[in-house]
């Protein structure tokens, strides 16, 4: 079963929230994780493209658009195509993926922004009720 996991920025801004996944990203793939991260769009998956080039300039990030060549560790998506990931699935679009059952894990990032609030309650609250184990990181 998908291990789900909310990550509680302190910050309000979309900005943030790139800036930490991308962290999270550099972090776990050193850990010799493959991840997927779900975008909302074409234009959002090129921005966040470009953002895992530039974030850190001493941070080497191997990553690429769903299905642009040889299949990369990360991922950036924003249809249905998953590729061949199972492992880690970052979720930064507005809706909840309908294939996030077949991963392992599932990771959340919440920042203090009223919409962004209540979706992601919205959410835990859909994960609950189907059972899927939660756990909520506070930053």
């Amino acid at each position: 079963m998908t291990q789900i996991d909310f990550y509680v920025l302190p910050e309000a801004t979309s900005e943030a929230r790139w800036l930490f996944a991308c962290r999270l990203i550099d972090k776990v793939q050193r850990l010799g994780m493959r991840t997927l991260v779900a975008m909302d769009t074409e234009a959002e998956a090129r921005q966040f493209d470009q953002l895992l080039w530039t974030f850190k300039p001493e941070s080497f990030v191997p990553h690429q658009l769903i299905n642009a060549g040889k299949p990369a560790p990360v991922e950036i998506t924003f249809n249905d195509q998953t590729g061949d990931h199972q492992g880690l699935l970052l979720n930064l679009s507005k809706t909840i993926p309908a294939y996030f059952s077949r991963f392992e894990r599932l990771i959340e990032v919440v920042i203090q922004e009223p919409l962004s609030l209540q979706t992601s309650r919205e959410r835990f609250s859909f994960y609950k009720q189907r059972g899927y184990p939660i756990e909520t990181r506070k930053l």
